[in-house]
């Protein structure tokens, strides 16, 4: 197997509004000590209106993306199931 490419600086692969305090959930890609990361944290907003990162969040090495992307997978089925979530609030 070779030697996977590293990230000299993360990448942003999605974000969204967690809330009206304008917190965000900030998806990006990273190599962190040389292991490339999935990361999915909060980012809070500061004095100066800069989001950063908070405490709140999940690290995975990438190669368990599929792993993560079949569970939340699953839970969506699951909250619609269970009246959770309406079938438009999942596009």
């Amino acid at each position: 197997m070779s030697k996977r490419p590293e990230l000299a600086e993360p990448v942003v692969v999605d974000q969204f509004w967690a809330n009206r305090r304008h917190d965000a959930i900030i998806t990006e890609l990273s190599t962190y000590q040389g292991h490339n990361l999935i990361n999915v944290r909060k980012h809070a907003m500061n004095r100066e209106g800069k989001l950063v990162p908070t405490a709140k969040g999940l690290a995975l090495k990438v190669t368990r993306l599929p792993d993560l992307a079949k569970a939340i997978n699953k839970a969506v089925e699951k909250a619609l199931e269970l009246g959770l979530l309406d079938e438009g609030d999942t596009e």
